[in-house]
């Protein structure tokens, strides 16, 4: 059921963090992976990693998720090495103001986070699902998914840290996912989100050790904990085989 091998899956943001720990269990499910963020220098080291360990082909591409542009010719990439996708993953991300209150929150930083954070993944959607239905109409492939990573903050407050545009932009992302879900069933695409909480990756174990977070995830968290790598690559695994949106 799980077998990815002749899958194509392709991830933003997977030169660190949960876009990193993604590929690496798609990898062992024996996908081919498309690598996509702007740090090419690391791209290329995973892409070579993930290749050793388990003979899979992974294509690293620099990628700005903020320029339709770039976008569109990571596509023509694809497609000239591939043929076809059957699983984009948006997982780049960012924000700017983490910290600031919502009464002193600057509209820089706000136009900043709805650019890389909610804008990006639309139009990563939609040029990549164009492609998929390519593809699928030529018979490279037999169907397509869009797996959107968001936030726990996309549905709840929190009284952690102000974040007002991250959790304006998560949110979006997972409206966005109901909407196109609905839109894009009848062609065989399914599209669905994950809300993770806390994890720990390398932008975030530092800020999640100190005294401060460790109280936050031992009076908010049942586990008492935060994420581990590798955690959340089940999720994703069992929606790419779903046929039906969650």
């Amino acid at each position: 059921m799980f077998d990815y091998k002749d899958r194509v899956v392709a991830i933003t943001g997977a030169s660190s963090g949960l876009g990193r720990q993604l590929a690496k269990g798609f990898a062992k499910c024996g996908a081919n992976l498309v690598l996509l963020a702007r740090r090419i220098d690391r791209l290329r080291a995973i892409a070579k990693e993930l290749e050793d360990q388990y003979s899979i082909k992974a294509l690293p591409i620099k990628c700005d998720v903020t320029s339709e542009e770039s976008i569109k010719e990571a596509v023509v990439q694809i497609e000239l090495v591939f043929g076809h996708c059957e699983v984009i993953i948006n997982d780049a991300g960012g924000e700017r103001g983490t910290g600031t209150s919502f009464l002193e929150y600057r509209k820089e930083d706000w136009d900043f986070t709805l650019n890389l954070d909610l804008t990006s993944v639309f139009t990563v959607t939609q040029v990549f699902c164009d492609f998929m239905e390519r593809a699928m109409a030529e018979g490279n492939q037999t169907y397509g998914r869009v797996i959107n990573i968001a936030s726990i903050y996309g549905l709840v407050g929190n009284t952690a840290i102000p974040t007002i545009a991250y959790h304006a932009t998560k949110g979006g992302v997972v409206n966005f996912t109901r909407g196109v879900a609905a839109e894009l069933a009848t062609k065989n695409i399914t599209v669905n989100c994950i809300c993770p909480g806390y994890f720990h990756t390398e932008l975030t174990t530092k800020t999640l050790s100190t005294d401060f977070f460790k109280e936050f995830a031992n009076h908010s968290v049942p586990m008492k904990r935060y994420g581990k790598e590798g955690e959340l690559n089940s999720t994703a695994i069992f929606l790419e085989r779903r046929n039906l949106v969650m």
